[in-house]
């Protein structure tokens, strides 16, 4: 019989199948594998202490791939400044990385918090096609909507 972490592993599976999202896909399929090989206790601490610190590696490499390729230089960047636009992404940018900072010490902190994350972050992919990058600045958002709450409930205590 199936152990429960294996069982929700092939579940996740099943809803990367059916969202065509192979980022869970292969995930699940790298999770299983150790699981297979019996080696979990000692990979799947190590991806949960470094696991963020490489996907957001990974994420910055590839969007600062275009600088390194030469696709994006200076003259661009002077360029884009010039559009409202650009501000625009400017300000988003900065926005999401200051919601990201948050969502860190929640992910790290608060398993069942976590849980709850990832369970929305599957089913938003699965739902509305959505893409698996979600969880850190889910987490922000969280932190952020978490101190509202508790901001709007310690008025009416």
């Amino acid at each position: 019989m199936f152990s429960q972490p294996t069982l929700f592993l092939f579940i996740l599976l099943a809803l990367g199948y059916i969202a065509k999202n192979q980022a869970i896909m292969v995930a699940v399929y790298i999770l299983l594998g150790v699981k297979l090989f019996n080696v979990e206790d000692k990979i799947l601490p190590y991806f949960e202490a470094k696991g963020l610190t490489w996907g957001i590696i990974i994420i910055t490499i590839a969007v600062f791939a275009p600088i390194a390729s030469g696709d994006i230089g200076f003259k661009d960047l002077l360029d884009s400044v010039k559009s409202y636009y650009a501000w625009i992404c400017l300000a988003a940018g900065m926005f999401v990385a200051y919601v990201a900072r948050g969502g860190l010490d929640l992910l790290a902190n608060d398993p069942h918090l976590t849980a709850a994350l990832i369970i929305g972050t599957i089913l938003g992919i699965v739902i509305f096609n959505g893409i698996a990058v979600g969880p850190l600045i889910g987490a922000g958002i969280a932190v952020i909507l978490m101190k509202m709450v508790d901001f709007v409930l310690h008025l009416f205590a």
